[in-house]
């Protein structure tokens, strides 16, 4: 595999929580990915409830590593196959919305923390979703 050309637009493609996909779009690899975050909010399908309310909402998953928003595509080294015209599939895993327990209401996540590791940098979810691919896996494969 090689890095990105510093020219050439990545194409990518976004594939959320229920194995749809956003995309394919291209980007120069000058975008952010607080721009690219932008880019799925504003393509995000209307019809899918609890949908992101900010970019601080989504994490960018490649090649597993999570993109952080101040990056470019081309300081995140996203990694091209061999094949020319090759497109990128990057996963997207939302933050659920924070419930207050005392008053029942519902509030979107804030970068200031996650409630379950009281953390700035949020793996829970990452940890989750691993978890729960896994258990498919197993069970598909007859071996859970």
């Amino acid at each position: 595999m090689s890095v990105m050309s510093l020219e050439e637009p990545v194409e990518l493609k976004f594939r959320l929580y229920d194995g749809t996909d956003i995309g394919p779009n291209k980007y120069p690899p000058a975008t952010t990915v607080a721009n690219i975050k932008e880019s799925i909010l504003n393509h995000w399908p209307k019809e899918k409830q609890n949908g992101p309310k900010s970019i601080h909402d989504l994490k960018l998953i490649n090649a597993g590593k999570i993109l952080e928003n101040s990056k470019t595509l081309a300081d995140s080294r996203v990694l091209l196959g061999e094949i020319p015209g090759c497109v990128i599939t990057m996963h997207v895993v939302i933050r659920p919305p924070t419930n207050d327990k005392a008053s029942g209401t519902t509030y979107s996540s804030t970068p200031s923390g996650c409630e379950d590791c009281a953390s700035d940098f949020c793996i829970c979810l990452t940890f989750s979703l691993v978890s729960m691919v896994i258990s498919t896996t197993l069970i598909v494969a007859g071996l859970h």
